[in-house]
């Protein structure tokens, strides 16, 4: 159906649609290209939620360029929008342009914006659906989350030893990796819409959680796991001004800052912690909060709670050559003691690359690969981020 340039057209706007990876969440990343007469003759792609959408910043820059998109073919990363929703539909802009074909990678999974394939068909356009549609996937892998499972997609970062620890036994853990890894890790940050981590974390590191090492115009919401209030008044995240939203079993205390945001959710499990059904109805709270992609930079407690509750999608875990022995803490702490090899939770190696002095390994669960049906891309993190 495709031939090398469509593929390549696509590549392009799959290029484009990158270009949004820190800024456009909530909503999903797109890019599109026009092209006439076997040239490029307009390109767009979105920037930020509220701002115009890819297809009609594409026919925009073909007018300001001096081309007619008539009789054009469109290539756009995600089937156009049909709905009126901050933007005009863009599968009315696209009928009025005149353009004759649109390709587009992937099938809007929005119920509200989804079908415009179907739109843009009774208008007499051709339509043509999947071209590179693993990659557009893998793209907005969060968003698919959020519209279909009600859930973000949820990525743990852990910075650890070969031999798996990632704290002394006191709960000191900085700097186990180097500092490319760490810088490394500001990416992922930059991605996602929050980063979470436990109230244990907060009290033993006072991290800021902030992304530093690279440039974005935005800074992830910070949530804190902390079913009993304990959150210190003295950390960073109560004193820098910056938005954080803590998730408690208690009552919200007078003495909290006013840009704490609080969220009360209660707690079912052992000792006043959360259980799996409690984490569960967490993740559809962040799914309404719009929260596409959860970023988790936590201790093993949680790490492990994320774990048994089967809602880990992906790890990142960067391994230093150093060696902290069996007293040190574990990646993951979890009540449940296996007795089968069969029981363990199935992770596949997805992608692998040197860091500095250390190994950046990124791993995703097998059932959420089947299920969001993601492929590996080929190019390395530097690459995969560039703008």
């Amino acid at each position: 159906m495709w031939n090398d340039a469509d593929t390549s057209y696509m590549r392009r706007a799959l290029q484009l649609a990158a270009l949004g990876l820190y800024t456009t969440t909530p909503n999903p990343r797109v890019g599109c290209v026009i092209v006439k007469e076997n040239h490029i003759i307009g390109e767009g792609w979105h920037r930020k939620s509220g701002e115009p959408h890819a297809e009609p910043l594409a026919l925009a820059d073909a007018h300001n360029r001096g081309f007619n998109p008539r009789g054009a073919t469109m290539y756009v990363s995600l089937e156009p929008c049909r709905h009126h929703g901050r933007m005009p539909p863009c599968t009315q802009a696209i009928i009025e342009s005149g353009v004759r074909r649109v390709v587009a990678a992937c099938a809007d999974p929005n119920p509200l914006a989804a079908r415009g394939g179907k739109i843009l068909q009774d208008a007499g356009i051709s339509f043509e659906l999947g071209l590179l549609e693993q990659d557009a996937r893998e793209l907005n892998r969060g968003f698919i989350s959020r519209m279909r499972r009600n859930r973000p997609w949820v990525r743990s970062k852990i910075a650890a030893s070969i031999d798996g620890r990632i704290a002394l036994r006191d709960g000191r853990s900085q700097w186990i990796t180097g500092e490319s890894a760490r810088a490394d890790g500001h990416r992922d940050r930059a991605s996602s819409c929050a980063i979470l981590t436990g109230v244990g974390t907060v009290v033993t590191d006072d991290p800021s959680l902030t992304v530093r090492a690279v440039e974005t115009s935005r800074q992830p919401l910070r949530i804190v796991l902390d079913s009993q209030a304990q959150t210190p008044l003295h950390s960073r995240l109560m004193q820098d001004g910056g938005d954080t939203l803590i998730v408690t079993a208690q009552s919200r205390p007078q003495n909290w800052n006013s840009h704490i945001h609080y969220l009360h959710l209660p707690a079912h499990g052992k000792n006043g912690h959360y259980a799996t059904n409690d984490l569960n109805a967490l993740m559809s709270l962040f799914a309404q909060r719009e929260i596409n992609e959860l970023h988790v930079e936590a201790g093993g407690r949680l790490n492990g709670a994320l774990l048994e509750a089967g809602l880990l999608d992906e790890m990142i875990c960067y391994l230093s050559p150093r060696i902290l022995g069996q007293n040190a803490r574990a990646m993951f702490e979890t009540d449940r003691a296996l007795t089968s090899l069969d029981d363990f939770a199935d992770f596949s190696f997805f992608r692998t690359c040197n860091i500095g002095d250390d190994l950046r390994i990124e791993l995703r669960h097998k059932k959420t690969v089947e299920e969001n049906k993601c492929s590996q891309v080929s190019s390395p993190p530097s690459a995969r981020y560039a703008h």
